[in-house]
């Protein structure tokens, strides 16, 4: 089966631009960024979600494509088919990088969704009835229980208020923890 005209005009024209591509003309990388560009910014943006790493990883595309062009293979697949698994692979690495993961985390506060929800003026455990469970501690647990997360207490002052060593103020905590967690399922 033989390409149409229009289809053979450009398989033509590719096979020109990937020849040029191959003599190293400069001239017909512009050609190429010209022609792919916009759909590649297209794949890529819709892999890494955000403007500024898309043209990132677009830019990091065209220098790999530039020099990685000697090992492109004409018989393998058509040259879109090459620069796209080029792109789509850049841009999955770029969203599976520790720096991006990073940087994904740590949003600056307008976009933070905790801005559009109205906040409790301080935290109140007896709003899930956290104050009424610890009722059913020993009362040693209770005790520090209550020091450490209503009153505020680190480890080490719970046990120089109880005159406890801090092991066992530690051992204690533990404990009522595990019981308060099976108290909530």
């Amino acid at each position: 089966m033989s390409a149409s005209p229009p289809e053979s005009a450009a398989l033509a024209t590719e096979q020109l631009l990937v020849q040029r591509l191959r003599d190293r003309d400069e001239a017909a990388m512009t050609i190429f960024y010209d022609k792919y560009s916009a759909a590649l910014y297209g794949v890529i943006l819709r892999i890494v979600q955000k403007e500024e790493t898309a043209e990132d990883v677009l830019q990091e595309a065209m220098v790999k494509i530039w020099h990685s062009f000697p090992s492109y293979d004409a018989g393998k697949g058509r040259l879109y088919t090459w620069v796209l698994n080029i792109c789509r692979n850049l841009a999955i690495d770029k969203i599976r990088s520790r720096q991006y993961r990073v940087g994904s985390r740590t949003q600056p506060i307008e976009e933070s969704a905790a801005l559009r929800q109205a906040a409790e003026p301080t935290f109140r455990p007896e709003h899930i009835g956290l104050q009424e469970m610890t009722r059913q501690l020993s009362p040693d647990q209770r005790q520090i229980v209550d020091l450490l997360y209503f009153g505020g207490f680190t480890q080490s002052e719970v046990a120089e208020e109880l005159n406890l060593p801090l092991g066992t103020v530690k051992t204690r905590a533990r404990a009522a923890i595990k019981v308060l967690s099976k108290l909530i399922r």
